[in-house]
């Protein structure tokens, strides 16, 4: 009975760790190819000659001549054309409740260089606060200045984001559609460094690189950062130089209105509808092009539960695109073999956290059952095969963060940071598999659930404070309880392992105590925020 048990533990644990390892390794294809990029390989091209075609399938296949720029490798600039003639751009600005950075937001995106009437603002505005009133004034200013900006409200708060991205294309003049999270701060270049792009008339859309305006802010912060250097620089670059599927991030890039339209438009279907109309434009023949050397900077989430509510919306939402776009994919014929399997690699990425916790959870049982496993003859160093993951992850941090080019910290600086950073991230992750997990689990079921947009509150130095702001959240989950009971229960794991003499896996169980333990305190922390 006790073989029986040890076994299967054994194997639920192996299963879980294995599906960790291939995911590991898949990522460590796009580090191949972004240091293959970085050393001078080029991200495939189309070619630019013939007439457009779109086949019985709805899907472009070739490309025509572009009005637009000239290609000078990295750098593009506009034609030498009159700025009448310059694209016409609308840039979206969809809010809910952004009484604390939408001025500045409006005020970024003012102050863009491209001529103030080929270009026109729409704050998609679904607030139900002040942040209504303070939107109306600022349109009020800054059109008295000669800007094209307007304040576009609906009815009804339909479909979230996409539904007012949906709703917005109705008022959108321009041949593109620049879109902004109230969080960013975009440069006066912007559209002078994506509009360009577009040159080669395959390009559907122009993504730039997150930067962050806050990282420094708080340990939290410095972790946010550590992982969303990696997706982009080495995930980004690496798929695009890969030939893969590529996404838009819902922010700081700019749509071809033709793609948006051929795609199918806007779907409020899912939470992640940007990766969801991402998916469906590059199935029907649209690239998606990403500029790393180009940065939008933005702020972090500065507090749990904000993070927390990204962090759900971001898992349960790519669930659901999974669900939603797997089978289209599989079925597409415009997708390759290599191509199909990276996509299904990138939309079954957030159920990694459903396997790191499988794998925290039975390890403990496991701990307590080595024994009788040995004694029939296993053998721990088996255990040893699947650091190949972990050794793919070390490697993919420590370009995305030490080497990227885009970084501006001395090598030593960004080195010692790293060696620092990434064990905390390492811990910070596994105490968030179980909330991400609850994620997962529900996007996979169908299980519906509101747009929970993340607050921002204009932190942008140590010296700023999040206290005594609105849009803190106030409610302890059951999740967050069961976060302190497995911080207790991996603490305990620690203890039982030192007391049998069995350190297969200390380190692992001190870093999920860890883990959940800094998941819950700063939970709870921040709740009580008055």
């Amino acid at each position: 009975m006790i073989s029986i048990l040890a076994y299967s533990v054994l194997a639920i644990y192996t299963i879980a760790l294995f599906y960790i390892t291939v995911y590991c390794v898949m990522q460590f294809n796009l580090l191949y190819h972004y240091k293959k990029y970085q050393k001078g390989g080029a991200a495939p091209q189309t070619a630019a000659q013939e007439p457009l075609t779109v086949n019985q399938h709805g899907e472009l296949k070739r490309a025509r001549a572009s009005r637009y720029g000239e290609d000078k490798g990295e750098t593009l600039v506009l034609a030498d054309a009159a700025a009448e003639e310059w694209p016409f751009v609308t840039v979206q600005l969809p809010i809910y409740n952004e009484l604390y950075v939408i001025e500045r937001l409006i005020d970024s995106v003012a102050a863009f260089d491209y001529p103030t009437d080929r270009f026109e603002i729409h704050i998609l505005d679904d607030s139900t606060d002040e942040t209504i009133e303070v939107v109306r004034k600022k349109v009020e200013a800054v059109r008295a200045k000669g800007f094209n900006i307007e304040q576009i409200r609906r009815e009804k708060r339909q479909g979230f984001k996409a539904g007012a991205l949906r709703d917005g294309m109705e008022y959108a003049q321009g041949e593109f559609i620049a879109i902004f999270d109230a969080d960013f701060l975009p440069r006066p270049d912007f559209l002078q460094q994506t509009i360009p792009h577009f040159q080669d008339p395959e390009v559907g859309v122009v993504q730039t690189r997150w930067e962050h305006i806050n990282q420094d802010y708080s340990l939290i912060t410095r972790l946010q950062a550590l992982q969303l250097n990696v997706h982009f620089t080495v995930e980004q670059v690496g798929r695009m130089s890969g030939d893969y599927l590529l996404q838009f991030n819902g922010t700081a890039g700019v749509w071809r209105r033709e793609t948006i339209e051929h795609a199918g438009g806007w779907e409020a279907d899912t939470l992640t509808e940007d990766l969801d109309l991402s998916i469906r434009a590059q199935m029907k023949g649209w690239r998606i092009h990403f500029l790393e050397h180009i940065g939008s900077p933005a702020e972090l989430p500065v507090e749990m539960n904000s993070l927390k509510s990204q962090q759900f919306r971001w898992m349960k939402g790519g669930a659901e695109t999974a669900k939603k776009m797997l089978p289209a994919v599989w079925r597409s014929t415009t997708f390759t073999l290599n191509q199909k399997i990276h996509a299904t690699s990138h939309l079954l990425a957030s159920s990694i956290f459903l396997f790191v916790f499988i794998t925290g959870v039975s390890s403990v049982p496991l701990l307590f059952l080595l024994g009788d496993l040995i004694e029939l003859g296993f053998s721990k160093n088996f255990f040893a095969y699947f650091l190949v993951g972990l050794l793919s992850v070390i490697g993919i941090y420590y370009v995305a963060n030490v080497q990227a080019p885009v970084h501006r910290d001395s090598f030593g600086k960004a080195l010692f940071k790293f060696i620092f950073l990434f064990p905390l991230f390492l811990a910070l992750s596994m105490g968030l598999s179980l909330h991400n997990t609850v994620a997962v689990l529900q996007g996979f079921r169908g299980k519906k659930s509101p747009f929970v947009r993340t607050p921002k509150f204009n932190i942008k130095t140590m010296r700023d404070s999040f206290r005594k702001h609105k849009y803190l959240s106030k409610k302890i989950t059951w999740t967050t309880v069961l976060e302190g009971l497995l911080a207790l229960y991996f603490a305990g794991a620690v203890v039982g392992g030192l007391y049998i003499q069995n350190t297969t896996f200390l380190v692992f169980h001190f870093m999920l105590a860890l883990g959940y333990g800094a998941i819950f305190y700063y939970t709870l922390r921040h709740l009580s925020i008055k």
